[in-house]
């Protein structure tokens, strides 16, 4: 549990008292620290900081970074001023948007993370808070001009071109060595000689272009003219609203929700646009730049810490109108914020797992609300959270119902491989390998999908029996087979893999169990020999321009084959791509998530329609062992509502959510014991209310993470149920001890 605030906060009672006639002006300042509320400060004579301003301050021994807050003390409800500290400094950083502060405060109370744990997302690059230092430049002298003008040929050719070079403009370093054609050597050196000398200018601005809103699209469909229309309706309506842009794969829904963000643009708003996977960016930049000429503004884990700074401070200054990014985007300070777009919003990664735990739709939405501006919520597969509020008229629908220039959907058909007979040690059936002998044949492409990175997801000796584990996790270690380490896929722990078993220490005894993409690759290989495959995984990847490069290799025919995991599933197209191969469908069905059977057909129905996106036709095949179960049949039916009508019953006969809720209790310590002994304390403070159920305590069925062992409590409560305040009442009776942490999850995605 957090610490008493008293105990960080600006409380310094040794502090000199005030003269009588001075009147202290107090402020609250909210620090990015996991405290439960803003903790008090004197301001001194001459600062005039105003709420939302950002500020330096000492708390206990640290000086930190933190936000003036909207609530100032009352007089009377606070420590005398004489034993407050002082602020120590006003930044000359652009004032936290009150739009935004009060984000903060609903994303605390909704979530139950400490106000400043959710702050800390906001300023997340204290850099940012700064001016950009200033820029260190090369210019040449008199001396060197006169070198250059009166003794030229005391020079070398290099020191002749890097002194031309910087007589037509002061540059860096290394751009006045690039001009001249030399090395950065040489442009030091003239600088010895005094022919040259480094000055200090002012840090430029980065470049942020407007995106051209008036600049003409793509001719658009008729049903992609009529969801525009709505679309663009909502943003010149103004006020919140949430509209779902449904559209089969396919049918256009980027070029669609484009059209809103050119009257977001034309209303000289700004927009933030949500994508699940930052490997997706690079082909949506793309064709954000063919659309509006210019790139939008990006943020990313990926980007830079020199980007994030230019990009924080761009938005917040408004410069940059138009900003891609992932979920960590939402907390960005938006001065003028007019539209915000999720697309595929049923993605499971928008779902935070760590710190603190939130859901970037449910958020971006909430956003919407604070702001009183339009959301739109894009997908071919909505989540039926999300279906659920459109049938109780939260949310408006606009449907784009066909594939755009007329295309067919694929065919899907089910592979049964209880009765199919794969080879040994192979994992393609004679169906799917048919299916891609014709594919070849044909001159087209193919898609294979296993939802499983690395070689193999186990491996054992066969000698002894011993299996590879992770040290820090209850995990098996993933092999890989072409970097040649074993890897946790949850702490991130490598190894080579060994050449002997480090149990009995017989050689030439491990076995890898099971495939992942590098082995089917393998398997590919060996039956098509002539075939040009590719792997578009995650690992191999390093960022977003190189999923971009292979996408677009794919898409110029320069392979046959693509194997990949969910990366592959959406986003991308690829015109001769005819077959999609699913090598383990039932893959996603298995661990008790609620969620397992939606996620599964959402997956599926995604990378199925990778295929026959243009003028071929395209089929899938997916490979089973249930082909009876409900979402397979959905599938092959291509019957999505009906899906979701058998998959609400089950909730709503449940009491799950949307239609009732939950809340995860994680406990972690260094010890079983420890985490044992929390998780009864816990347990034994439970709630006892009507239309509220408590189960567990239970380890986690990843019970050991990072070290730390885990235990887990699970809330279930009517939809009536304020299930935050009975969460506070509960967390309030219990105190942990020094080392023990609990994780509160709000509507949990993950239940290991």
């Amino acid at each position: 549990m957090p610490d008493d605030p008293a105990s960080a906060s600006g409380v310094n009672a040794p502090a000199a008292p005030l003269p009588r006639d001075e009147v202290a002006r107090r402020v609250r300042v909210m620090v990015p620290l996991p405290l439960p509320e803003p903790l008090d400060y004197r301001v001194p004579a001459g600062m005039a900081p105003s709420p939302g301003s950002f500020v330096a301050v000492e708390v206990g021994p640290r000086r930190l970074f933190g936000v003036v807050w909207d609530d100032a003390p009352e007089a009377g409800e606070s420590l005398p001023a004489a034993r407050l500290k002082p602020l120590c400094e006003v930044l000359p950083a652009p004032s936290l948007p009150a739009e935004l502060r009060r984000f903060v405060a609903r994303v605390s109370d909704y979530t139950l993370a400490p106000p400043g744990a959710v702050l800390r997302m906001t300023m997340s690059v204290s850099e940012a808070l700064f001016p950009a230092a200033p820029r260190r430049l090369c210019a040449i002298t008199p001396a060197g001009l006169a070198v250059l003008t009166d003794t030229p040929t005391a020079l070398t050719a290099a020191r002749r071109r890097a002194l031309e070079a910087m007589g037509e403009g002061a540059a860096p370093v290394a751009e006045a060595a690039r001009r001249a054609g030399c090395g950065a050597g040489v442009v030091r050196g003239l600088i010895g000689l005094g022919w040259a000398e480094e000055i200090l200018a002012p840090a430029r601005a980065a470049d942020w272009p407007v995106p051209d809103w008036a600049a003409p699209g793509p001719e658009l469909s008729a049903d992609q003219e009529q969801a525009a229309r709505r679309l663009i309706e909502g943003v010149a309506a103004g006020g919140f609203s949430v509209t779902l842009l449904d559209g089969v794969t396919g049918s256009g829904k980027t070029e669609t929700y484009f059209a809103a963000i050119a009257a977001a643009l034309a209303a000289g708003r700004q927009v933030l646009v949500l994508l699940p996977e930052i490997a997706l960016g690079a082909a949506w930049l793309d064709r954000f730049r063919r659309r509006f000429g210019v790139g939008p503004a990006e943020w990313h884990s990926d980007a830079s810490a020199t980007q994030r700074r230019d990009t924080w401070r761009a938005v917040a200054a408004g410069r940059a109108r138009v900003v891609v990014g992932a979920r960590s985007a939402l907390f960005l300070p938006f001065p003028d914020l007019g539209l915000i777009v999720v697309d595929e919003e049923h993605d499971p990664s928008y779902k935070q797992e760590d710190g603190v735990c939130y859901q970037a739709r449910d958020m971006a939405v909430l956003r919407g609300s604070v702001a009183r501006i339009p959301v739109v919520l894009a997908s071919a597969t909505p989540s039926l959270e999300t279906i659920v509020n459109v049938r109780r008229g939260r949310y408006r629908r606009v449907e784009l119902p066909r594939r755009h220039a007329d295309a067919a959907l694929p065919e899907v058909a089910l592979v049964d491989m209880r009765r199919e007979r794969c080879e040994n040690g192979r994992f393609l059936s004679p169906t799917l390998v048919a299916a891609l002998v014709e594919t070849l044949a044909a001159g087209e492409q193919s898609l294979l999908f296993l939802n499983r990175r690395g070689y193999a997801p186990l491996t054992l000796c066969r000698a002894c029996g011993h299996r590879f584990q992770c040290s820090s996790c209850t995990a098996w270690l993933v092999e890989h087979r072409l970097t040649r380490r074993m890897q946790c896929h949850h702490c991130g722990y490598a190894a080579p893999v060994p050449a002997f078993c480090p149990e009995c220490l017989a050689a030439g005894t491990l076995v890898p169990c099971g495939p992942g993409v590098e082995r089917l690759q393998e398997e590919v290989a060996a039956r098509f020999p002539e075939a040009r495959v590719a792997l578009m995984v995650s690992d191999l990847l390093s960022g977003p321009r190189a999923a971009a490069e292979l996408a677009e290799a794919m898409a110029a025919h320069r392979y046959d084959v693509l194997i990949g995991t969910q990366i592959v599933a959406k986003g991308h197209h690829f015109p001769r791509l005819t077959l999609v191969g699913v090598v383990d469908g039932d893959l996603g069905l298995g661990g008790g998530d609620l969620r397992a059977a939606e996620r599964t057909y959402q997956l599926l129905h995604q990378v199925g329609g990778r295929a026959g996106r243009e003028d071929r036709p395209g089929r899938v095949l997916i490979q089973t062992y249930m082909p009876e179960q409900p979402v397979m049949q959905a599938l092959a039916g291509g019957d999505r509502d009906r899906f979701l009508e058998a998959e609400a019953a089950a909730r709503r006969g449940a009491g799950l959510p949307p239609f009732g809720r939950l809340a995860a209790l994680i406990v972690s310590a260094a010890d079983a014991d420890s985490a044992d002994f929390a998780a009864r304390a816990l347990a034994r403070a439970a709630p006892h209310l009507p239309g509220v159920e408590v189960l567990g305590p239970a380890p986690a069925p990843l019970s050991i993470l990072r070290g730390r062992h885990r235990r887990r409590l699970l809330l279930k409560a009517r939809r009536e149920v304020n299930v935050q305040a009975v969460l506070r009442d509960w967390l309030a009776r219990v105190k942990l001890a020094g080392g023990t942490r609990l994780q509160v999850d709000i509507d949990p995605y993950s239940f290991m």
